[in-house]
């Protein structure tokens, strides 16, 4: 069978890191709701506009404009396996794609939030290239400066730790319903870890005899 699965996890949880190595390791297309949208926005598409409107108004996407586009998108590789990442992010969202397109598995992500506000707390970017230095973890050569051209890291203003935490628990208020959904579907699996490189052995150990 064509494998069908959906990642779930935090903001700074690792989920991009997660994602790109099962990409990678099991040749699966990555449908990532939000690259789509930055597609759509760049192409000036009729959807980007609009979802650039909403965004410009600090708005969520609404569910109906986030279903149409993302069944039509994954109706582009409903015979690859694939990998869903950003959707589905409401109950409304997750019945929608259930009756259309039902994934066979769901992998949540569980990374304590003191780790994440931690993680996101070290985080330094060079905003003309976007390399992210972590403190600690890949730290810059010299402090607050940028290893290739020399110029400031600065830290973003949604990674200070008030709004980190008020992301997570945003995150958590929104996306519980969601767990609780294919919790109840019998398809979600849970990997705790404190870093990627602990989460990942779980993850492969699950999905090696799917």
């Amino acid at each position: 069978k064509i494998l069908k699965a959906l990642i779930l996890g935090a903001p700074a949880s690792g989920k991009g890191t997660i994602s790109s190595r099962i990409v990678k390791k099991y040749s699966v297309e990555h449908v990532s709701s939000g690259d789509k949208l930055r597609d759509h926005i760049e192409k000036q598409t009729d959807l980007g506009k609009e979802v650039k409107s909403y965004l410009n108004e600090g708005k969520l996407v609404p569910d109906d404009v986030m279903i149409k586009f993302m069944i039509a998108e994954l109706r582009k590789v409903e015979n690859k396996p694939w990998l869903l990442d950003g959707f589905p992010r409401t109950v409304a969202q997750a019945n929608a794609l259930w009756n259309v397109q039902p994934v066979h598995v769901v992998l949540n992500l569980v990374v304590p939030f003191d780790v994440i506000i931690d993680r996101v707390k070290s985080r330094w970017v060079h905003l003309p290239s976007g390399r992210v230095y972590n403190i600690g973890f890949n730290t810059p050569k010299t402090e607050g400066k940028d290893d290739v051209t020399g110029e400031d890291l600065i830290q973003r203003p949604d990674d200070k730790p008030e709004a980190v935490q008020k992301r997570l628990e945003i995150y958590e208020k929104v996306t519980r319903p969601v767990i609780n959904f294919y919790k109840e579907k019998g398809i979600l699996e849970e990997f705790e870890g404190r870093t990627s490189d602990e989460i990942w052995p779980k993850v492969t150990a699950y999905l090696d005899p799917i």
